[in-house]
């Protein structure tokens, strides 16, 4: 899609972080913008922080699919046709070996895995029959690719988004419609206080022992992303990967060889299984 003025954005997760700057950017190019976020406050002032009339916001809870299909039929109402497709929503709860809690995993799962999902099914069908060529944007993470942070609900939810985007890529790719994976490292958004919005279902956030390793490792993840990029320069490279049909597209270049060590034992193990 390399012209998008005039055309419309949805973005979920829209009230903070690269949701926001993800719907500043589209704004600042021309399109009708769509924040969708389950926050309703924050959403509310994120809206209003743009400034801008063709930029809307809807309640949407990605972990329901009728939640979703809702927020698509607001956006419809608004705009007409969807073009751009931010499946960008995302929590994070704690992982690790010990004291493994299926509330958390079920909750990340939900929201990081099946909220993509519900997302791709409801606009996928409305952008086929428009025919007006379209584009979707699934967030994954860096821990989509490598596993550096263990035992993971929020690695085991990315490295499933990487892979069903692939997937979707190939078999839209002939109607028209792109698909991009963004893949970023540490970003400045509020992932770590996901906990805020994880609904009741779920039961409370597990309880960290301040003297334990996941604690340790929690406290070091928050410093590393309130150090790291702007999410503003994570949509200016969204919006060229959209523009350039580019599937994956990458933020933190010096990770690179976190990447490399990965696929060079998978290689290693490709070899060992030929030489038998």
């Amino acid at each position: 899609m390399r012209e998008l003025a005039g055309k419309t954005a949805f973005v979920t997760g829209g009230a903070s972080g690269i949701g926001l700057a993800l719907g500043q950017a589209f704004a600042g190019a021309g399109m009708n913008v769509m924040l969708a976020d389950i926050e309703a406050d924050a959403l509310e002032k994120a809206v209003a922080s743009l400034h801008n009339p063709n930029v809307h916001g809807v309640a949407c809870d990605v972990t329901d699919p009728a939640s979703v299909e809702q927020a698509a039929r607001t956006s419809f109402d608004a705009f007409g046709n969807v073009h751009v497709v931010c499946n960008n929503a995302g929590v994070a709860a704690g992982g690790g070996i010990d004291n493994i809690s299926l509330e958390s995993w079920k909750w990340v799962l939900d929201v990081n895995l099946m909220g993509v999902l519900h997302g791709i099914r409801t606009f996928l069908p409305h952008i086929r029959s428009h025919g007006e060529g379209g584009h979707f944007v699934n967030t994954a993470s860096m821990a989509g690719m490598v596993s550096g942070l263990g035992f993971s609900p929020y690695h085991a939810s990315k490295f499933a988004v990487v892979t069903m985007s692939e997937g979707l890529a190939a078999q839209v790719k002939p109607l028209g419609i792109g698909v991009s994976i963004l893949c970023p490292g540490f970003v400045r958004t509020r992932i770590g206080d996901s906990a805020r919005n994880r609904p009741a279902q779920y039961g409370p956030a597990p309880a960290l022992d301040p003297a334990s390793p996941a604690a340790a490792l929690v406290a070091h993840v928050a410093q590393l992303i309130e150090t790291g990029l702007d999410p503003a320069d994570v949509a200016a490279r969204v919006l060229t990967a959209i523009r350039d049909d580019e599937l994956y597209v990458f933020t933190h270049p010096d990770m690179r060889a976190e990447l490399e060590q990965r696929f060079a034992a998978i290689l290693a193990a490709m070899d060992k299984a030929a030489a038998r």
